[in-house]
């Protein structure tokens, strides 16, 4: 089994709880932190995320949609992008 590797940014202002909302989605679809950077610029919160999933009937689609639906309720931009769209970038 292979797994899809993930980049995800998640950007708005600092409040209690970003951090526990993104991840419990995160875990309700079985993806796996594979390593996390996080800063506060004054009440500016900034993440990204390299994740990762081992299921290989992983819907993208439908982690995106629960990734951006918990964003708006956390008052938060999140994007969810395959590993693979930056490695094509750097390839043109």
């Amino acid at each position: 089994m292979s797994a899809s590797r993930f980049v995800i940014t998640v950007i708005g202002m600092d409040r209690v709880g970003i951090v526990a909302g993104v991840t419990r989605v995160m875990a309700e679809h079985s993806v796996n932190i594979a390593d996390i950077r996080q800063t506060t610029m004054s009440d500016l919160f900034t993440m990204i995320m390299l994740a990762e999933v081992e299921a290989e009937e992983f819907d993208l689609a439908a982690f995106q949609a629960a990734m951006s639906a918990i964003g708006k309720d956390l008052g938060v931009e999140i994007n969810v992008q395959h590993e693979d769209a930056f490695r094509f970038m750097h390839r043109i």
